[in-house]
């Protein structure tokens, strides 16, 4: 038990050390958890429940090139030209090679993926793909079955602490040793650690209509950027093209995995809407997809996914069945109402391949991090690969560092700087996802950025050195301040991209090439595969 002393007294109710400390409960959380559990000490903290993670939710599957028509060096290539090649190619290299290995790992574990009738494994096909290389489980519901067997996994090995919601980090000196909680009766709780793991998840909870659990609101940038992290990339947020959408409301994702079944947008006329825009055409990269998709909407157009090429959809695809029938939409009409929702934030806190951050003691993986894997622009079914891929790499990390006795620093409670704040009516969570769709969503200008930034700044909450009192400020506030603060960096990073790029796209400032041949995307390939020449090497 560590000595608490505090400078400004917080009622504390339990003070814990621990070797290490995970913030989240998706995939990169667990799979971490997962390989420190034999010979490290380590708790898991969630603000809800472990099972409200986008992990869960996840359909599409895990993108990995094991089939035998399939390599590498493929995959490298479809990642990097969806990120616009914006991407890191370490990064992506490390992922696309070491995929396979894991995922293979955890088949012999127990994991068990779809298979055909003769017991290969069944591969999907999605957007900007060139290869059948998406691994399913349960049909459309890969991420729960992934889920659940990491929760299964962890039973008796790790305490994972759910309803606990990390106020505050404690650093000092550039060092992170641990973080304050709050629980569901906002009881304050200090926990120390020779190391900090952000596995928060993104932030598609700051826009009206996403694909994102509700809990995932852009905590983990907030709270990275008080404590002084390096942070890039927060402009690039990835719309998917196709949620269920009737009656102004979002009710779920339907995967990719639909389109590449074969389904097909269309208007509410029957007119193929991606027909002539990309050579892909409904495949095409997803953020070319949701802007047509939106500009159909925008001209007054309601625009459906067509099934009606696809035998057996409810054996196929049961989560997205459930979801229709929850929605009162009928499959039987062959026509899903669809529209573009944020789905999938490519920047986050720098880190390097093994999820080190520029704060001693401070860790980032998953949808949080950013070690520039995805580019300007995610490829379909990568982000379960990341998750899987790079929480291995800082396991690798972390089990070869020899613990020292945990030191812990005396937390102070920030001054009253912004006591203030119970005078200040703080907007609603809905306030704040209205400006972000209205100002910063697929579509973004010089003025509407501009406008939302001021709005943002007249709450005082975005500077990083803005110190909360924590007896004060309520765990709800807390949140909506967590909210304002990434809504305010995802603007700035806006403004300060005037190109249009991946998934920012500046309305006032378009992209250059506006038309997509073949010939142009082949050429692109050919470009790019001479200018790696080095990397396609012999041994490489």
């Amino acid at each position: 038990m560590c000595k608490y002393r505090c400078k400004d007294t917080l009622d504390v109710i339990k003070i814990n050390s621990v070797d290490i400390i995970i913030i989240g409960s998706g995939l990169a959380a667990l799979s971490l958890a997962d390989r420190l559990s034999e010979h490290k000490n380590v708790i898991v903290l969630t603000k809800t429940k472990k099972n409200n993670s986008n992990s869960v939710r996840a359909q599409g599957g895990v993108a990995a090139s094991i089939s035998e028509s399939d390599n590498w060096k493929s995959h490298y290539l479809d990642t990097m030209i969806a990120g616009c090649n914006y991407n890191n190619p370490a990064a992506v290299e490390l992922l696309v090679k070491q995929g396979p290995e894991y995922l293979t790992k955890w088949i012999e574990q127990g994991l068990s993926f779809d298979r055909d009738h003769l017991g290969k494994l069944t591969l999907g096909k999605e957007g900007a793909h060139m290869h059948r290389r998406i691994i399913h489980a349960g049909g459309d519901a890969t991420g729960k079955v992934i889920m659940d067997f990491l929760i299964n996994r962890l039973r008796d090995k790790v305490k994972i602490v759910e309803d606990e919601t990390v106020l505050d980090l404690i650093v000092e000196a550039n060092c992170c040793q641990g973080v304050v909680t709050s629980n569901i009766y906002n009881d304050l709780s200090i926990y120390y650690a020779n190391h900090v793991v952000l596995a928060t998840g993104g932030c598609g909870g700051l826009y009206n209509v996403t694909s994102n659990d509700e809990t995932v609101t852009g905590d983990g940038i907030a709270l990275a950027y008080r404590a002084g992290a390096q942070l890039t990339d927060l402009e690039f947020i990835q719309f998917h093209p196709t949620m269920l959408y009737t009656h102004g409301k979002s009710h779920g994702l339907v995967s990719e995995a639909v389109r590449g079944e074969g389904a097909i947008l269309v208007t509410e006329k029957g007119r193929p809407v991606m027909k002539g825009v990309h050579p892909l055409e409904d495949l095409a990269p997803r953020d070319i997809v949701a802007r047509t998709i939106q500009a159909q909407i925008n001209k007054g157009n309601r625009v459906y996914l067509d099934i009606s090429m696809i035998n057996n959809f409810k054996e196929k695809f049961p989560t997205i069945t459930s979801i229709c029938e929850q929605a009162n939409v009928s499959i039987n009409n062959k026509l899903l109402p669809v529209a573009p929702g944020a789905h999938f934030s490519m920047g986050g806190v720098v880190t390097d391949l093994t999820g080190i951050t520029t704060v001693i003691g401070l860790y980032a993986i998953g949808e949080v991090a950013c070690t520039g894997v995805h580019g300007a622009n995610r490829l379909a079914s990568n982000s379960l690969l990341e998750g899987i891929v790079y929480s291995n790499q800082l396991a690798d990390h972390l089990l070869a560092i020899k613990e020292n006795q945990i030191t812990s620093i005396e937390y102070k409670n920030p001054v009253n700087q912004f006591e203030q704040l119970n005078e200040t009516n703080l907007p609603t969570k809905q306030e704040i996802t209205q400006m972000m769709t209205a100002h910063a969503g697929i579509e973004r200008t010089q003025h509407g950025l501009t406008y939302a930034r001021k709005w943002i700044e007249q709450f005082g909450v975005h500077h990083n050195h803005s110190q909360f009192d924590l007896r004060i400020v309520s765990k709800e506030d807390f949140g909506k301040i967590n909210m304002l603060t990434t809504c305010w960096l995802i603007i700035m990073s806006a403004l300060e991209r005037t190109e249009s790029r991946g998934a920012h796209y500046r309305k006032d400032y378009p992209l250059v090439v506006k038309k997509w041949d073949n010939k142009r995307i082949i050429r692109q390939k050919l470009e790019f595969i001479n200018n790696q020449k080095i990397m396609f090497g012999v041994g490489k």
